[in-house]
């Protein structure tokens, strides 16, 4: 019997992405899933597409919270209804290939693992590849993660039953980054299915094309989640630019 994968994508106003996004959970090799959706008040037609899946597939399941709270509170009010075994997260623009639960199940059984992820290609906002593969270090370690996040969001698949369920503040942005943080200070490190399993989207608009707000998040990361003072905070954080310049590099490679 194959266990249950939840997966959770919170929402907003995500019209021109969610149908490509849902299909391509609809169309996994690995069936036994359920994706929960929490869409955080969104003013377009984004609940209707939603809705419309819905009916036709009861795997599908939407939580409508009454006001927009942001990113990180919609994802937590979707991993509370999560039940499956795993974890895995999509954001509602993102894309998954058709083997990526199959694989990843398979990968972390075989090595008797409790949490992996993958390499991804890159494509823009229309859909369009942009030959842009990010891979990462295997196996990856904490100390590598602390200074530069390597684990795709849309990658990420972990244990529910070894580690609990991961919620963290949701005030708090990285909130992708200080999950796999936990992880991995408890696991030490981590096996990436080394190959590329999903498809990124890079929107013009989004924090991490944002290189002000993204340096901003990531401080915070350094002084409020590992409580660091405010100096030594600095100190990590151009450890950190350099990692994400510099060696981080060598693992985007062109395809």
């Amino acid at each position: 019997m194959s266990e249950l994968v939840s997966i959770i994508t919170p929402t907003y106003n995500a019209e021109k992405y969610i149908r490509e996004t849902l299909q391509s959970v609809l169309n996994q090799s690995y069936q036994n899933w359920e994706m929960i959706l929490a869409d955080d008040a969104s003013t377009d037609t984004t609940v209707a597409i939603i809705e419309e899946f819905a009916q036709k597939d009861n795997r599908i399941r939407l939580f409508k919270l009454p006001e927009n709270n942001g990113n990180g509170f919609a994802r937590n009010a979707a991993l509370e209804k999560a039940s499956g075994k795993y974890i895995a997260y999509l954001d509602a623009d993102d894309l998954w290939f058709r083997e990526k639960l199959e694989k990843q199940i398979q990968f972390l059984k075989t090595n008797n693992l409790h949490f992996t992820f993958s390499f991804y290609d890159s494509i823009d906002e229309e859909g369009n590849a942009l030959n842009r593969r990010v891979e990462s270090p295997n196996p990856l370690t904490y100390k590598q993660v602390f200074f530069c996040n390597y684990v795709g969001n849309l990658t990420a698949i972990y244990d529910a039953d070894y580690f609990g369920k991961i919620i963290l503040e949701t005030s708090q942005k990285r909130q992708d980054w200080r999950i796999w943080l936990t992880i991995l200070e408890q696991i030490k490190t981590a096996k990436p299915v080394p190959e590329s399993l999903a498809f990124y989207r890079i929107r013009k608009n989004s924090v991490s094309s944002s290189k002000f707000k993204l340096i901003k998040h990531n401080f915070g990361v350094y002084r409020e989640f590992h409580g660091h003072n405010f100096v030594f905070s600095v100190l990590l954080m151009i450890r950190f630019l350099y990692t994400q310049l510099i060696v981080k590099q060598q693992y985007i490679k062109k395809i």
